[in-house]
């Protein structure tokens, strides 16, 4: 593996690896892990068909870096927040689909970044909580949008509120986490899917990461056009009459 010290990059075909490397931190985010998943991302937005995230050591990640943060300003914070917003944004809008592998714990900003990605694995020993608001201070990753549109207002009301601790089983079954597997494969799960998504026609996975979380805000009709016109646009793709006719030939053949 190559990159910064506190993040360890690796394509492997199709799928980047983007591994937290800070084990002894927990994971902790940082400045400059912030900055060095920066680049990992823009690397793998221009090399890669699927990502894969996932932490080093005993788990995803313990969250803010809270030895560095509580020196900060209220100014110095706001920046950093929009800061978080800016480098999580490379996955919710780019090209590539991001597949979260969970494990141990996934708390605070470990939370939020597992959150902006599109799929998120997790295994039986993974544990999810938003402990900001008892430690004094407020989310500023994203979680009040994006933790919050996964769980919705009252289960992420309560977990800001009181410290709530979510294990894996009752995170899938409140739908933060889409697979829950046995300890210790959750990348393995992570790479099965990762090499799947990376075999799709690249318009129809523009339409999945592109329109549909757009339509979820439209209204019914505005958001029946835009399916209507990534429908047109899917079927375009040199992929599309291929695909089809390979469908095609598969089930007459039968």
């Amino acid at each position: 593996m190559s990159g910064e010290s506190t993040v360890r990059y690796e394509l492997r075909g199709p799928v980047a690896w983007i591994g937290l490397d800070r084990p002894a931190k927990r994971n902790a985010i940082n400045e400059a892990l912030l900055t060095a998943l920066d680049d990992a991302l823009r690397r793998a937005q221009a090399e890669a068909r699927a990502m894969v995230l996932f932490g080093h050591g005993s788990c995803f990640s313990a969250g803010l870096d809270l030895a560095e943060h509580r020196a900060r300003a209220a100014e110095e914070t706001f920046l950093i927040s929009r800061a978080w917003h800016t480098v999580f944004a490379r996955i919710r809008r780019g090209r590539v689909p991001a597949i979260a592998a969970l494990h141990g714990a996934t708390v605070g900003g470990g939370l939020e970044l597992a959150a902006t990605c599109h799929i998120r694995v997790a295994d039986s020993s993974a544990f999810f909580a938003l402990p900001e608001g008892q430690r004094g201070i407020y989310v500023g990753g994203g979680a009040s949008v994006h933790v919050a549109r996964l769980l919705g207002l009252a289960r992420i009301t309560d977990m800001m509120l009181t410290g709530r601790v979510l294990d894996a089983a009752a995170a899938e079954r409140m739908g933060l986490v889409q697979y829950l597997v046995p300890e210790g494969t959750a990348l393995a799960q992570a790479e099965e899917l990762a090499l799947k998504i990376a075999g799709m026609a690249p318009l129809t996975v523009l339409g999945i990461l592109q329109a549909l979380p757009r339509i979820q805000d439209m209204s019914e009709e505005d958001g029946l056009f835009v399916e209507s016109m990534m429908a047109a646009l899917a079927q375009t793709g040199p992929e599309a009459a291929q695909r089809l006719a390979a469908f095609i030939e598969r089930r007459d053949s039968k």
